[in-house]
């Protein structure tokens, strides 16, 4: 049997990816006097000028197209010790905010309190992909100011995890 014939099983394709270590994020915005987010795990930088960075959302997403319609959007870099705030913002059909701390962002965007740092967006393109929708963003501002938490919120084989050591390699 030849490659090309071969399926990839959905199920063997998410565990082989599980073995990519990615930082976590929470994608908000804010339309019509309400807050709206969702976690992404599949979030990257794209190009420093113009400053560019992307995630990647499932086309079915019930947040994603508010967002759209808002025009722009906050990346949310989740510390280690926001496992709870990745857990909520992950599910659907809950009031994801509950008890959650947020500010507006320059353009209006919740920011989470407790993050390691954000970045502020314009939407700039939206490209379709398979069952997901690849969106970028243009950075119109974003947060340097260190913060209590050092570690970032890492997933890996499915779970969360942290960095065991600062080693440069």
């Amino acid at each position: 049997m030849s490659l090309a014939n071969m399926a990839i099983e959905p199920l063997s394709f998410r565990e082989a990816l599980g073995h990519y270590a990615s930082g976590i994020t929470v994608i908000t915005s804010h339309v019509d006097g309400e807050p709206i987010g969702f976690t992404c795990q599949s979030f990257y930088s794209v190009s420093v000028s113009p400053p560019l960075v992307s995630f990647s959302v499932m086309s079915s997403s019930a947040s994603y197209p508010r967002i759209r319609q808002a025009g722009r959007f906050a990346v949310n870099i989740l510390s280690g010790e926001q496992v709870t705030i990745s857990n909520q913002f992950a599910r659907r059909g809950t009031d994801k905010w509950h008890g959650v701390e947020w500010q507006a962002s320059p353009l209006g965007n919740p920011l989470l309190g407790g993050s390691l740092h954000w970045l502020d967006c314009e939407i700039h393109a939206e490209y379709a992909a398979g069952d997901h929708l690849i969106v970028i963003g243009e950075v119109k501002a974003l947060n340097l100011q260190e913060t209590a938490a050092t570690q970032p919120l890492l997933y890996f084989k499915g779970q969360y995890c942290n960095l065991a050591t600062h080693t440069k390699v």
